[in-house]
């Protein structure tokens, strides 16, 4: 059985709801979403799952099965994160109109993906290299076992010239193995690597080869269970707080800290592409045009 391709697409919903299109970006208009379908297919993936919500699911649909006919032979599956989709005695609070975050829409899909599986954005480009690791890792992986896997990218590889970004700096055992990942949200560029200010006030330094996470990771259906844990624990501490989010890099921190799973880090040479400021399109037009040309 070949492994799903797990898209997060829930938070396009504000830029690509209604009738707009996903912004063009490759030489021939294709989208960054485009471009990880082809890649993962190319590395042997049979299946996409879109996780998206269903305020703009008809014009989401439409517009992948204009681009995806079926008869292209890849199987296209739905799920839905909706705010009252939780654990069992649990329920949103009534003013609750925030999505409960990315650990929160990977449990969504339980009931639709029964086999290994890659979860990324959906508009983030990784490269061809990253599905083609995770595919011959999942190819060799226990389906029913608790060791995943995740995409490792150079801190240098990853950064915006036009602003701060959010990364997960990942602590990684001379065995290649997880031990630690910390979000910084404002992470921005300086000479020899990124520097971001810390909440007591002191500014932390990372070198440019340090070890990120840009949400590239491979699971096995043993997670959905291991979450659903995760995310009752999550709803009694923050279930009030009216913008509290479920991130599944913390998730995923915490089942290492507990010794529920590991996480083999997979170390890529790949430039991560994304448009995280509109300064940033330029740059990401102009990568993959060089893609292009080096074929």
């Amino acid at each position: 059985m070949s492994p799903a391709l797990v898209i997060l697409a829930a938070g396009l919903g504000s830029r690509y709801g209604g009738l707009k299109q996903m912004d063009p970006l490759g030489p021939e208009g294709q989208t960054i979403l485009d471009y990880s379908i082809r890649d993962a297919r190319a590395a042997g993936f049979g299946q996409v799952v879109f996780i998206i919500r269903r305020s703009f699911a008809e014009a989401f649909r439409a517009r992948i099965a204009e681009h995806y006919p079926a008869r292209d032979g890849l199987e296209i599956l739905y799920a839905f994160q909706e705010l009252d989709d939780l654990p069992a005695g649990f329920a949103p609070p009534p003013d609750r109109e925030k999505p409960w975050g990315t650990a929160h829409a990977v449990w969504c899909a339980r009931g639709v993906v029964n086999r290994p599986f890659v979860v990324i954005n959906a508009d983030d480009f990784y490269g061809a290299e990253s599905y083609r690791i995770l595919a011959r890792l999942l190819a060799a992986t226990d389906p029913t076992g608790t060791d995943f896997a995740m995409v490792g990218f150079r801190l240098a590889h990853t950064l915006s010239e036009h602003g701060t970004v959010a990364r997960g700096i990942c602590q990684v055992n001379d065995a290649g193995w997880l031990t630690r990942i910390e979000e910084q949200t404002a992470l921005e560029p300086e000479a020899h690597g990124a520097c971001a200010r810390q909440p007591d006030g002191t500014v932390a330094h990372f070198p440019a080869d340090t070890i990120v996470s840009m949400n590239c990771w491979a699971f096995t259906p043993a997670l959905f269970g291991l979450l659903e844990a995760q995310l009752a624990n999550f709803l009694r501490a923050r279930g009030q707080d009216l913008k509290a989010e479920c991130y599944l890099p913390a998730a995923v921190g915490t089942l290492i800290t507990a010794r529920q799973a590991r996480v083999r880090v997979l170390p890529t040479e790949s430039h991560w592409f994304g448009v995280t400021y509109r300064e940033d399109k330029p740059r990401v037009q102009a990568a993959l045009r060089a893609l292009r040309e080096a074929r």
